[in-house]
């Protein structure tokens, strides 16, 4: 299993260290700085799961959620944030993230939900594809 991670945080010190921590355990990570880039880096080669910090100099947390979920919407999105922003978080569950962590994570916490993240998005992809098999052999007549 090769999961692919996107980091999404500008505190840089921040995703070097848990990009570190992840690929130590396996993970295929890719980093970026701001939500802009996130989300080119995306548009690139989509990842698994994405970690995505609430609050960021220009576009927040929550208008890069909207943003993939409108590119991929099986991506799923595990938000971070701190104390003061939880809110926040909550209206990105709304929107379709995944689940929530509060800064600083625990790493076995957070690679708990990146498999979970992981597991739901698979299922969801082979819902999909056997959603258009069946379409196949129906248009088939098989």
């Amino acid at each position: 299993m090769n999961v692919k991670v996107l980091l999404v945080d500008d505190e840089k010190d921040f995703t070097d260290t848990l990009g570190e921590r992840l690929q130590a355990r396996g993970f295929e990570v890719r980093t970026a700085s701001s939500g802009d880039e996130g989300l080119a880096l995306l548009k690139e080669k989509a990842p698994d799961v994405v970690i995505l910090d609430v609050l960021m100099p220009g576009k927040d947390g929550v208008e890069v959620l909207r943003e993939i979920k409108g590119l991929n919407p099986i991506v799923e999105v595990i938000m971070l944030t701190g104390h003061g922003t939880i809110e926040t978080a909550i209206e990105g569950l709304k929107l379709g993230a995944y689940d929530y962590l509060l800064k600083p994570t625990d790493t076995g916490e957070l690679v708990a939900k990146i498999l979970r993240a992981y597991a739901r998005k698979s299922e969801q992809e082979d819902r999909i594809r056997r959603a258009e098999i069946a379409n196949i052999v129906a248009k088939r007549g098989w």
